[in-house]
């Protein structure tokens, strides 16, 4: 890191411990659980924390929560997604051996190939929507932290594509977990799918959405039970895989053919905007 940003946040300090202040707040009220028919709808400490930021900055009740202080906020979200993928980086290469043991590396493996299908899928509705370059940020992946960390190297979190991923983060933040937990249900109630391989489909490399989806699936068996363990094993396991090998995705394939595809579609609209 930059002497320059190493300077910014020492001379934020008002700033880190109000985000400190709010952490601890969030981490008191901790998850809330809210049952609707065999769903749990959960709302999780990451979901208070960005409220109460965003409470902060809109009414202004601390005179140092500003414009400029959001922009120095960049360089602290650059910093903690570094500690995150470090530890991710850890916990990962500790994981490898049990990983291998386990037997399903190949679905693990292969259902990372879903990710491709933002980019297939999402990226032509949102040049359809006439958004430019943050359509890159928001469709590359699932943009959970690993994927901002990505984008903020690459880009910046001020370039267009820096939006587009903070823009899809904080939806997956707010309504993606919800989501989550109300399609796992649902597929378990009505469709013939296997609980384990549900499992192993809550872990999407994003901690709050693995708990999220995950809750259900476990709210069908005793705790302690053997079923109730594999479930939580399955589910931990695919999320640790997907973190490790989600990233990798992303840097070798998801960001490239996002750009191609980009590329493709924006000479497209182009053409079409200049025979109107």
């Amino acid at each position: 890191m930059k002497f320059e940003n190493t300077k910014k946040v020492l001379q934020s300090w008002p700033l880190v411990l109000t985000c400190f202040v709010i952490v601890c707040i969030s981490e008191k009220i901790n998850i809330i659980t809210i049952p609707v028919g065999q769903a749990n709808i959960m709302f999780l400490p990451l979901l208070y924390a960005m409220v109460l930021g965003l409470l902060c900055f809109l009414i202004k009740p601390i005179k140092w929560i500003d414009v400029e202080s959001s922009h120095k906020a960049n360089t602290f979200v650059v910093i903690g997604i570094s500690v995150f993928i470090a530890k991710v980086a850890v916990n990962s290469g500790a994981a490898i051996i049990v990983i291998a043991k386990s037997g399903y590396v190949v679905p693990l493996i292969a259902q990372e190939f879903g990710n491709l299908g933002t980019i297939l899928v999402a990226l032509p509705v949102a040049v359809l929507l006439g958004f430019k370059r943050e359509a890159v940020g928001m469709t590359h992946s699932i943009a959970r932290e690993p994927n901002v960390g990505l984008i903020a190297q690459k880009y910046g979190l001020d370039s267009p594509e820096g939006r587009g991923v903070l823009t899809t983060y904080t939806v997956g933040t707010v309504i993606g977990t919800i989501f989550m937990n109300l399609l796992v249900s649902f597929l378990a109630a009505f469709t013939p799918i296997h609980v384990y391989a549900l499992a192993m489909a809550c872990g999407v490399g994003s901690g709050s959405m693995m708990a999220a989806s995950s809750a259900p699936l476990l709210a069908m068996f005793e705790e302690g039970s053997a079923q109730y363990n594999m479930i939580s094993t399955l589910a931990g396991l695919s999320n640790t895989f997907s973190t490790a090998d989600g990233i990798l995705m992303s840097i070798l394939i998801g960001l490239p053919l996002c750009n191609w595809w980009y590329k493709k579609l924006d000479r497209y609209r182009s053409r079409r905007s200049g025979k109107q």
